[in-house]
């Protein structure tokens, strides 16, 4: 943990033979001293500087004994405690210690409580598809495969998240074998990476789409029809209904719902995408927009597609192949899925424990006010205000709050 004067701007990424983590802290001078290591951690060896990125920033390195999924976050002052930088370091190959059947139960619960939430990330297009192409003779499918590798090396350095690549290389995957591949990696959210074009080269911007009501009642529709389809909803229960018509109406009953969530779903998740996009490209459109589009048509897999730019726009196109602005997109998509799963996370996911450590609720007490509560939590009163949709700095007394991720 590393005490700091102000709130840390921080990123991290992790390199290999040696496994090392590297931190930047931007905007900070210097730090009046590293924490000490003990001489025999099981996990770093030595904690020490490195050369920043630039003057402004400061790097240090952990040289480590064995790969890790890191956890790094800020926590905001409390009582006599400073801005804190922590660093959360969690050892995958820890060895399995044998244990009695009541410490093996007990521990089964625990790890069916600290599962990864899985994003299942679909690159579109591929193979014999090239999707679109560019005035200069960019391909889609290469610009998308790009972005989803830099999405997927962010999920999987996140610990409690992990990816799933619907497809890793240049080769065709079938629009309805990618929904599949989604359901079968047990994914809890997918997000299809696309580029726009146009007929004209005018067009530019990002947009961010999600599945047209439509769209879904047609493919409930299906669902319902499709025996097969019963048991992936029912399990075990579509074959003991000996009841036609009950099976029917139980599955028509869950597809709604299931439907229901997953459209709810992937609203909330889009409008944060469109959020984060605004912040590092133009947008084509300021709003998600619904669409009957067959990657986003599982009823159980909440699903958005983003179209990243237009790459029939000659400058688009020469942002969507440059290395910073493909990070910078890639960037707005992980922070927006997992800022939504830290909000709402699986019951039994490492996010709900991590959210019953740090609140993202608080109830108003006599003499609080909100620059006071964003200074306790570590983000700022407008993000407080646009959270709880505030017209005013007014406060009541009771009145609960939703904190922002910050």
């Amino acid at each position: 943990m590393f005490d700091l004067d102000e709130k840390p701007d921080f990123s991290y990424f992790m390199l290999k033979n040696p496994s090392r983590l590297v931190v930047d802290l931007d905007n900070t001078r210097g730090l009046d001293s590293l924490p000490s290591i003990p001489s025999k951690h099981k996990i770093v060896s030595k904690l020490r500087y490195s050369k920043p990125k630039n003057k402004q920033s400061v790097r240090f390195v952990f040289e480590l004994t064995a790969p890790i999924k890191p956890v790094v976050f800020a926590l905001a002052p409390t009582g006599p405690y400073k801005n804190r930088l922590v660093v959360d370091l969690y050892n995958k190959s820890e060895p399995v210690v044998t244990a009695t059947p009541a410490q093996k139960a007990a521990k089964k619960r625990q790890l069916s409580q600290e599962r990864d939430i899985v994003i299942a990330i679909d690159a579109g297009h591929g193979g014999e598809d090239p999707g679109s192409i560019g005035p200069s003779g960019t391909y889609e499918k290469t610009i998308t495969l790009q972005i989803a590798k830099r999405l997927e090396r962010m999920i999987d350095g996140e610990r409690g998240m992990i990816s799933r690549m619907v497809r890793s290389g240049d080769y065709f995957v079938k629009l309805n074998t990618r929904t599949n591949r989604a359901r079968e990696k047990k994914a809890d959210f997918l997000v299809s990476i696309h580029a726009d074009a146009f007929t004209s080269p005018g067009p530019n911007g990002a947009s961010v789409w999600v599945l047209s009501l439509g769209r879904a009642n047609s493919e409930i529709g299906k669902w319902i029809e499709d025996k097969e389809k019963h048991s992936e909803l029912l399990g075990g229960a579509a074959d003991v209904i000996k009841d036609a018509a009950n099976e029917k109406y139980l599955a028509q009953a869950l597809l709604d719902m299931s439907m229901d969530h997953s459209m709810k779903t992937g609203l909330n998740v889009a409008e944060e995408v469109v959020k984060e996009l605004k912040k590092v490209a133009k947008l084509h459109k300021k709003d998600p927009q619904h669409a009957s589009l067959a990657v986003l048509k599982s009823p159980d897999i909440p699903s958005i597609l983003v179209e990243t730019g237009f790459i029939s726009n000659p400058r688009e196109e020469r942002m969507l192949k440059s290395a910073n602005h493909q990070e910078r997109l890639a960037k707005a998509m992980f922070t927006s899925i997992k800022n939504y799963y830290l909000k709402n996370p699986p019951d039994d996911s490492l996010f709900a424990k991590l959210k019953s450590q740090y609140p993202t609720k608080h109830k108003v007490r006599p003499g609080e006010s909100l620059s006071l509560l964003a200074s306790r939590y570590g983000v700022s009163v407008s993000k407080l205000k646009q959270a709880n949709k505030l017209r005013s700095n007014t406060l009541f007394i009771g009145q609960e709050l939703d904190i922002p991720q910050s």
